[in-house]
């Protein structure tokens, strides 16, 4: 990692009716960062909102787009852009039903795969080089449809793997900006919390 600001963008849609939603897995990692390392995320700009801060000694600045899920490329390149960031200093945290909840994936760059947010900012930053971790939301259950259960609330029964996943997500970010992301990928991918 360059010494330069980090940008960890978490994605999500805004609004109290979709807070508690699988899809909003991005916004609660930012969450955690957040309250973990003293970031108030309540500046207004890039199209979403934002705090500046530092975590594991580096400038690191909490993203959280307000352009609803299929837009995101619009806030994380207009960040990018206002921060005069190249792509390798960008993080993004989302939401994955191919990964069962409680447990992340971390990858150095790659396709968007069907998520319509990683597929927005691929277009508008016109590279896939850059940091994602993919958070653990699991499979729809038989006859359900994807869009359903992507947004709506959380049962209670599920949300502990699922907070499980998002701090998981925001422990990753740390150890990537403490160390680099082959060792995130090493103590994080696939593994339950012991």
């Amino acid at each position: 990692m360059k010494d330069d600001v980090i940008i960890i963008a978490g994605l999500g849609n805004p609004g109290p009716k979709y807070a508690l939603s699988r899809h909003n897995m991005g916004f609660g990692a930012i969450d955690y960062l957040s309250e973990k390392y003293g970031i108030k995320v309540n500046k207004i700009g890039f199209k979403g909102l934002y705090g500046e801060g530092e975590i594991e000694g580096k400038k690191t600045v909490l993203l959280k787009p307000s352009t609803y899920m299929n837009d995101s490329g619009v806030s994380v390149s207009a960040a990018l852009e206002g921060y005069s960031a190249a792509p390798e200093q960008l993080i993004v945290l989302y939401d994955d039903m191919d990964i069962e909840p409680g447990l992340i994936r971390i990858r150095p760059k790659g396709s968007a795969g069907t998520h319509k947010g990683m597929k927005s900012i691929i277009y508008h930053l016109q590279t896939d080089q850059f940091i994602r971790i993919r958070i653990g939301i699991g499979r729809p259950p038989e006859g359900a449809e994807n869009i359903d259960f992507v947004l709506e609330r959380i049962p209670d029964s599920a949300l502990p793997d699922l907070i499980e996943g998002m701090k998981a997500a925001g422990e990753a970010v740390a150890c990537i900006l403490r160390s680099d992301v082959n060792t995130a990928m090493n103590l994080f991918n696939g593994k339950k919390k012991e």
